[in-house]
């Protein structure tokens, strides 16, 4: 509900649901050899595929669709859930809408500014269209890179800094950011436009 508040068509579970969580297990398999020990991984996603809830395709995901096309939220997964916090000692708290747009934006920032660092993408702009017209992001909204720009560098940064405390892997400062705080620039400044 935040994230679609904030402008998305869905949020991403139902996103997850739409493509399959099929799709994402194969991914996680695969990488499960390379997978740094010291990362947190939460078995969550693996273990709704175990139980066969594909998504959407299969009826049952991390919502249940009906046939007559009423789509609920999966209260099996909340058991699912449970364990996983459980496991590693997490209370269950309840975000703020804020709180979860800013933790999924910066998490996009991030991957977004690896993305630029390694060359994959030769300019933020680029990074904004694909989002903007191939996925979906929230065309008022201007892109990730367009919404860093807007709350600073500054701001993303200490973001990520705050949430680092809970997981440094996850939330690693990308290079990318360190050096335009250096520098003083923007991911605008870099279009060349």
């Amino acid at each position: 509900e935040a994230i679609e508040g904030f402008g998305f068509a869905m949020g991403p579970y139902r996103v997850l649901d739409m493509a399959g969580l099929d799709i994402s297990w194969a991914n996680r398999k695969r990488q499960a050899a390379t997978r740094d020990p010291h990362e947190r991984y939460v078995s969550v996603g693996d273990q709704m595929c175990e139980r066969g809830w594909f998504g959407r395709k299969a009826g049952r995901g991390y919502y249940v669709y009906a046939e007559d096309g009423t789509v609920i939220p999966n209260a099996e997964f909340e058991e699912i859930l449970q364990s996983a916090r459980d496991e590693f000692g997490i209370r269950s708290n309840t975000l703020s809408d804020l709180e979860i747009i800013e933790r999924y934006m910066t998490a996009m920032v991030c991957e977004s500014a690896r993305i630029l660092d390694e060359g994959i993408a030769a300019k933020p702009i680029d990074i904004d269209a694909v989002q903007l017209f191939g996925y979906g992001f929230p065309r008022f909204r201007g892109g990730p890179m367009h919404y860093a720009d807007t709350v600073g560098i500054d701001t993303v940064l200490g973001r990520i800094e705050r949430y680092a405390a809970d997981d440094p892997i996850f939330w690693a400062v990308p290079d990318y950011l360190l050096k335009m705080q250096d520098s003083g620039t923007t991911f605008g400044d870099q279009n060349g436009l």
